[in-house]
């Protein structure tokens, strides 16, 4: 299975030193948006993470597929307006190739009056791969969500955890004090493979203007090595201009390999 949402990348060369370059670089410029003043956790959540148009990031991830051991690169751009964004990027690894991806994504208020957001996405990629989603979430300091995603199934190597072609329901707290809280099950509703992934989020606000995004997946269904039952997560740290990434996914995409992600990224 595919996956649903996923960033912008630009091709990155299997260079081991490159590549450690490029990740410190980066690194570096994250660290470097570090604020040097304390600031109360429950300053505007929202608005410390959103305030820049772009966001540059670069990801490493280290694959073991029964003992293979290879890496993937992506490198990817958003440009966010409102509630609005556009992405571009490119990933590479030596078992998949190349793949050039972009897509636009963002949430919309039909009806002022009444608490419902409308959240499309579309995206294309070379090789073919063509597809969107529709999640609609109504409440606020409670809420629930649905969703819809399809594809054309052409070959996509997914660099989120969820399948694409499937049927979403979840729901959701958002706390006076910023903090959220979310519970959200992934269904493949097509290709009759029981694929199911549920995800347990956390975002905690904490000082000096960051926040912390802890999100537990359980992931169950029929993949390339039969019936699967794993648990996998990401850790996220926000500060003011950047972020710092951290994911395990278990026979990523339901596939034969286990993937480590490392990402950083720049808001500017």
């Amino acid at each position: 299975m595919r996956n649903r949402r996923t960033g912008a990348h630009l091709a990155i060369h299997d260079d081991a030193g490159g590549r450690w370059r490029t990740a410190a670089v980066l690194t570096g410029v994250l660290l470097a948006g570090l604020p040097g003043h304390a600031a109360r956790a429950d300053d505007a959540a929202g608005a410390l993470f959103t305030a820049e148009r772009y966001k540059l990031t670069f990801g490493e991830y280290l694959y073991d597929d029964h003992g293979r051991h290879y890496t993937g690169q992506d490198l990817n751009l958003h440009y966010l307006r409102d509630a609005w964004s556009l992405w571009i990027g490119h990933y590479f690894d030596r078992a998949f190739g190349a793949q050039t991806r972009a897509g636009a994504d963002g949430s919309w208020q039909p009806l002022p009056q009444l608490p419902l957001t409308v959240q499309p996405a579309l995206q294309a990629a070379t090789q073919g791969f063509v597809g969107g989603a529709l999640n609609a979430q109504l409440g606020q300091t409670w809420y629930g969500v649905v969703g819809w995603g399809r594809t054309n199934l052409r070959p996509y190597q997914n660099l989120n955890f969820d399948p694409n072609d499937a049927f979403t329901v979840g729901f959701g707290y958002h706390a006076a004090n910023g903090n959220s809280f979310s519970l959200t099950t992934i269904h493949d509703d097509r290709l009759h493979t029981g694929q199911r992934h549920t995800h347990a989020v956390a975002q905690l606000l904490l000082p000096h203007q960051s926040r912390l995004t802890l999100d537990l997946l359980r992931k169950t269904g029929r993949g390339a090595d039969g019936a699967l039952c794993a648990w996998g997560g990401i850790v996220t740290l926000d500060i003011v201009h950047g972020f710092i990434r951290a994911a395990w996914d278990p026979k990523q995409n339901f596939g034969t390999a286990d993937a480590f992600r490392i990402s950083v990224g720049r808001r500017f």
